[in-house]
């Protein structure tokens, strides 16, 4: 009994040693691949899934198809092909639910981002007829651009390369010469108190025009998202009218949205 339990308390001493060294590799590399762990550990691909797991479900990394990424903070800026790979299902839901909102004949602004994109491709997946989007997104152009039924309109400006977004005062001039029915706005950070926030001035300056020249303001953000604030604040709270999040959003932040009049749409 003593051997089995000296044996035991090795084995978690060098499983939390491992961990350490999993969480040191992804602050230096952003992420990593259970075949990478396989490789440089020795261990079987079912105990570097462990590893993973138990290590996001203390909040030190967060899962991908295949690996884990170190865990992102609101007020950075990350790259487009590191944000795809986050949270893919839950954008995928809200990619869905979105765009059931979009009618024929309307004109909608697709702010740049992941989970926008996301609506992009599944508002050309419904096939709606005479859809004008208006985006500042170069991946969200291009995922529109030979989609029958939908107009692209694409603001130029000063390109930022960690987003493919166009953004500055040429943007902002080209865009208020148009006017939406729908604005979906992807974000870094949802609070209570501030609103919509992203970590990039520039950005935020472009977006909260989006908001004024727009009917409706739908903010399309997973639940990682909610309660965190990042640099630049976008607009208030108030002029959110919908959120669309996956069913991991906090129940306190969803009805206290509702009781300001928000409405909340569970993708």
């Amino acid at each position: 009994m003593h051997i089995s339990t000296t044996t035991s308390s090795q084995s978690k001493l060098l499983a939390e040693q491992r961990r350490r060294k999993v969480t040191d590799l992804l602050e230096q590399k952003g992420q990593v691949t259970v075949r990478d762990l396989v490789e440089r550990f020795g261990i079987s691909a079912v105990t570097a899934r462990g590893d993973l797991d138990a290590l996001a479900a203390d909040g030190s990394v967060i899962r991908s198809h295949g690996g884990a990424v170190r865990r992102l903070e609101a007020s950075q800026d990350y790259p487009l092909r590191l944000k795809e790979i986050l949270h893919r299902g839950e954008k995928m839901k809200i990619g869905r639910a979105a765009a059931e909102l979009v009618q024929a004949n309307e004109v909608v602004i697709l702010d740049s981002g992941t989970t926008t994109a996301e609506v992009a491709r599944q508002i050309k997946a419904r096939k709606i007829q005479n859809v004008t989007v208006i985006t500042n997104a170069l991946n969200i152009a291009s995922e529109l651009m030979d989609a029958s039924g939908i107009s692209v309109i694409l603001i130029g400006g000063l390109l930022r390369p960690v987003s493919c977004s166009f953004v500055g005062p040429q943007a902002e001039n080209m865009l208020k010469e148009f006017h939406a029915d729908r604005l979906f706005l992807g974000v870094d950070g949802f609070d209570l108190d501030i609103g919509p926030s992203t970590p990039d001035v520039f950005e935020a300056q472009l977006n909260g025009l989006m908001v004024q020249v727009s009917k409706e303001v739908n903010v399309v953000a997973d639940s990682s998202k909610l309660g965190r604030r990042s640099v630049s604040r976008i607009g208030a709270v108030e002029k959110v009218h919908r959120l669309v999040t996956d069913n991991r959003a906090p129940e306190e932040f969803t009805s206290t949205l509702r009781k300001k009049g928000i409405e909340v749409l569970i993708g």
